[in-house]
């Protein structure tokens, strides 16, 4: 007993941090449209192929200190810190689930959201076939799992949950994700049509709508919600605070000088302008509250619910 419930969890771990390999691959490929199976890992520079040796998640990192064996070329700490993450994400759904259909549900939905974050934040990119391919594997586990507690649990609470049978509770559930990805994805792209008819410009990306779709298919109405008041928040925190940072550290200062040497305006208006314009990766902010949502939520709202 002592053994499996020490083996199991470390197996889960380690588990987590080979699919956080796979995952680096996905976030440094899919966004330039190569494949994720072939060919195999190997350095950017002298395109030597990575030995599996020098492959292991994390250890080969450390081992090599960052660098690549044969041309000395740093590695960057992304793909070990992607690898833990994973991994630790892997072993809190174990915990939370256990080996059952809801931890696949949940380990499928983090490693979705740790590609989204990262290539977000990364390439300002969040692609089309991580987000439609997360999409639609949401609506087919809603059919098992449902969603959120939102229109399954009025109807379980109306009717009694002993009433449903299996092709009413899968109908129920997909019902439910798509209600989720349609309030969550128009909600958004209302956002981002109102902003751009008031600025003439975008403010969101097509990219942030998508992924609210696929958000509202794991999480659901209610989930969606959540998402997007976190995501608004900690964005708005994080883009006020970094306005205040790229002014401060005197960023695009030579542009702005040039631009007001042509008589285009004050050097210190303009610095502010184009701080003003530094893209923010809202999508990875999306992904983080997504997994908070997922993880962080259910455990507060635990918590209230003891304490009352």
């Amino acid at each position: 007993m002592w053994q499996s419930q020490s083996v199991i969890p470390f197996v889960v771990f380690l588990f987590g941090l080979c699919i956080g390999s796979f995952l680096n691959v996905c976030i440094s490929r899919i966004p330039e449209d190569l494949s994720i199976v072939s060919p195999g890992s190997r350095c950017p520079r002298c395109m030597k192929e990575i030995r599996a040796y020098d492959n292991i998640p994390v250890l080969s990192w450390l081992i090599l200190q960052g660098k690549c064996r044969n041309c000395g070329l740093p590695i960057s700490v992304m793909y070990p810190l992607v690898e833990l993450a994973t991994g630790l994400l892997f072993l809190l759904t174990y915990y939370e689930y256990g080996l059952t259909i809801s931890g696949l549900k949940w380990v499928f939905f983090a490693s979705l959201m740790v590609v989204l974050i990262v290539t977000d934040w990364r390439v300002r990119l969040l692609p089309d076939a991580v987000n439609w391919f997360g999409f639609g594997a949401g609506l087919a586990l809603a059919t098992r799992i449902s969603p959120g507690e939102g229109l399954a649990a009025v109807l379980e609470y109306r009717f009694g949950v002993e009433h449903f049978t299996p092709l009413m509770a899968a109908g129920i559930g997909l019902v439910e994700a798509l209600l989720g990805a349609a309030v969550g994805s128009g909600f958004l792209w209302s956002a981002a049509w109102v902003y751009r008819a008031w600025k003439g410009h975008e403010g969101l990306g097509m990219g942030d709508v998508k992924m609210m779709a696929l958000l509202g298919s794991f999480l659901g109405v209610r989930g969606v919600f959540l998402v997007l008041l976190g995501a608004s928040l900690v964005g708005t925190v994080v883009g006020i605070g970094n306005l205040g940072v790229l002014y401060a550290t005197g960023w695009k200062r030579g542009v702005a000088e040039r631009a007001a040497r042509r008589g285009l305006g004050g050097g210190s208006k303009l610095r502010w302008e184009l701080a003003k314009r530094y893209h923010i990766p809202f999508g990875t902010f999306l992904g983080l509250a997504g997994l908070a949502v997922a993880y962080v939520w259910p455990w507060i709202e635990l918590k209230f619910v003891v304490a009352r």
